[in-house]
């Protein structure tokens, strides 16, 4: 049984701010039903509620680094039969308020988080007699991990550690941090693929060169980041690494994104009673957005971070065309960029009878938006994987997406040719007119072709998209980084 430490700088439900918390919090106990020892280990940000998860101190340690000594108090709590650990240190971790920051707070700490992990498993195996055979880091956060175990191979039982690299964004990298390393006594970075481009102070350039096996989230993925277009200059260094790199899709977890069980529904439904069942929650969400209820008119929902790689700026024009001479409605639910915020505030202000947008983030209008519109908008410029898509075809409702990353591996394009394929729309050019055209042929599609949108949904609801295949996929991945180290 492979004993595998996730280490991360989010995971669900304790810190999350994108869809790596999710990954960090399912794929564990994925894990451990195939039999891996599989436990994670975070940084104890001060705003986690201990008494709601039932987090409870461990054991505390000394942490000698460069910059002093530091105590690190240790928490534990079994969430969904997975061991979690919590490292609070001073100064960085322990009073946060948020997961993330300004760069020039966030890259220190996180160095420290990675340089007290290493202490903490050292720790773990004196207290707990546990070591982890597997390392797994989760983006730039924990990108020093597999550098630091490298240069500590010498020590008893290190040298045979694996060490896997998740990447979940390769666009956040963790850039020019050499003077933090420096500081905190990081020694130099000397793969000559890291020198020759210049990427020796990059963190998850660094996490690339030095860890045994590089996963991204899904297949498309693993090849686009491999272009300049998407490898955001880190492109060479992923085809240097080609052979082991590996793309594996996420998963979902089926039991909590389950119309037929999801409590805050109003009517809960499947694949087979979905045509007379899922429709009250169409008119709650028309109701609640007081927008007219009709149940005729489709609606276009998104709920999405509003930042530009969810391709927004492509969104707006095309559904200002939309709502200008088509009967339909757009509900939208996110936050990000203030000038994104803005452009959905003014579409919903100069369309306020068919259009309206939630400017935060609420988890409950964000289940009635994937159980109540007909078309969920994904029109991501680049998206590693992407969960939304996924959502929305379990919920019934028909993805509208860019064909990129997991998007174009998980949305079937309908072809009215073949009208026993399809789970969705997809389309290619990063434009707004592809977009608009996009929204005209499903739209067409959901008035003309009634039988062929209820077959779609269906087959939407009824995809497996459980940890179960990714699973396996990471076991042989940590297999294949085991292999590498047998022999030391």
């Amino acid at each position: 049984m492979n004993k595998v430490l996730f280490v991360s700088a989010e995971a669900a439900p304790f810190a999350k701010v994108g869809g790596m918390a999710d990954v960090v919090g399912s794929l564990p106990q994925a894990l451990r039903a195939h039999g891996c020892d599989t436990r994670v280990v975070m940084p104890g940000y001060g705003f986690i509620p201990h008494e709601l998860y039932g987090i409870r101190p461990l054991f505390t340690f000394e942490f000698t680094h460069r910059q002093g000594r530091s105590t690190i108090n240790v928490f534990s709590t079994e969430h969904e039969g997975v061991p979690f650990y919590f490292l609070q240190g001073w100064p960085y971790f322990g009073e946060d308020s948020c997961v993330y920051t300004e760069w020039n707070w966030d890259v220190p700490r996180f160095i420290f988080f990675n340089q007290a992990v290493m202490a903490f498993m050292a720790e773990l195996r004196e207290r707990e007699s546990w070591f982890p055979d597997i390392v797994h880091v989760h983006d730039w956060h924990t990108g020093i991990l597999p550098f630091l175990i490298e240069e500590n191979r010498w020590r008893k039982d290190w040298g045979q550690i694996g060490t896997v690299l998740s990447i979940h964004n390769i666009a956040y990298q963790g850039e020019h941090i050499g003077g933090f390393l420096w500081q905190a006594g990081i020694p130099t970075r000397r793969k000559p693929e890291l020198v020759f481009q210049n990427l020796t102070d990059n963190a998850l350039a660094i996490a690339i060169a030095y860890a045994d096996m590089v996963t991204t989230v899904s297949p498309r993925y693993a090849i686009e980041i491999q272009y300049p277009a998407m490898g955001y200059g880190l492109d060479g260094l992923i085809r240097a690494r080609n052979q082991d790199v590996y793309g594996i899709l996420n998963g979902l977890d089926m039991e909590k994104w389950n119309p037929a069980t999801d409590t805050a529904l109003i009517s809960n439904y499947n694949a087979e009673n979905f045509p007379s069942k899922r429709p009250p929650n169409k008119k709650h969400l028309q109701a609640y957005a007081q927008l007219p209820v009709r149940e005729q008119t489709p609606i276009i929902g998104m709920v999405s971070r509003l930042v530009w790689q969810k391709g927004i700026d492509l969104a707006v024009p095309a559904l200002r065309w939309l709502l200008t001479d088509t009967d339909v409605q757009f509900i939208a639910l996110g936050t990000g960029e203030a000038e994104l915020e803005h452009q959905l505030w003014r579409l919903s202000k100069d369309f306020s009878w068919k259009a309206r947008a939630f400017l935060q983030y609420d988890a409950a209008v964000a289940q009635h938006i994937y159980a109540g519109c007909d078309i969920f908008l994904m029109p991501s410029h680049f998206e590693p994987c992407g969960i939304g898509q996924m959502i929305a075809m379990r919920y019934g409702a028909l993805p509208l997406v860019r064909e990129t990353g997991g998007l174009a591996d998980t949305v079937i394009n309908y072809d009215n040719e073949d009208a026993q394929i399809g789970t969705g729309f997809t389309f290619l050019w990063e434009t707004p007119d592809a977009v608009l055209g996009t929204m005209r042929w499903a739209l067409d599609t959901y008035h003309q072709r009634k039988q062929a949108w209820r077959r779609m949904q269906k087959r939407g609801m009824t995809t497996d998209f459980s940890w179960e295949k990714s699973a396996r996929a990471y076991m042989d991945v940590y297999e294949k980084a085991l292999h590498k180290h047998l022999s030391e």
